[in-house]
């Protein structure tokens, strides 16, 4: 018997890092392996904000939004992630996509790091640090994503 692999399922998700000024834009490659920054929002209205990533959510057939919630270091949902979950679910009923949301703590941090690393100063690239924290959102989610697939095969034997 032939055995014939399964296409791999097209994945199309758009990571999000809401911020009060900045929206840090992400998207993955269409195997869901790899997630990258695609662009920083400037926000100016939700109206605004909205149109701007409906575009990129089309342009890219986006499946699912994940946002990134900014939990509080003991774990609690502070301000700011009810903040972020409200604007959250004005924009996927917009968008009319689900959402997930990844605890996106120290991610902003991490993406710091990473471009103190690159000799890049944080100061001077506020939009490219956003950026970065939204496909460290993403890949997580990904990563997430790809082991919970993983374990739920079940192998069985003749």
């Amino acid at each position: 018997m032939i055995s014939q692999e399964q296409p791999k399922p097209f994945i199309s998700a758009l990571g999000l890092d809401f911020g009060r000024k900045r929206i840090g834009v992400a998207g993955c490659d269409r195997t869901g392996l790899i997630a990258t920054g695609i662009t920083t929002i400037e926000r100016t209205s939700f109206e605004q904000d909205v149109e701007q990533i409906r575009q990129i959510a089309s342009e890219r057939e986006v499946q699912v939004l994940v946002m990134g919630l900014p939990y509080s270091m003991d774990g609690s949902l502070g301000f700011q992630a009810r903040q972020v979950q409200k604007f959250t679910k004005r924009l996927a009923r917009a968008l009319n996509l689900p959402v997930e949301y990844m605890d996106e703590r120290l991610t902003s941090y991490q993406a710091e790091q990473l471009l103190i690393a690159e000799n890049r100063s944080p100061s001077r690239h506020k939009g490219l640090i956003d950026r970065k924290a939204a496909a460290l959102i993403l890949q997580q989610w990904l990563d997430v994503k790809r082991a919970s697939s993983r374990s739920s095969v079940v192998a069985i034997e003749y």
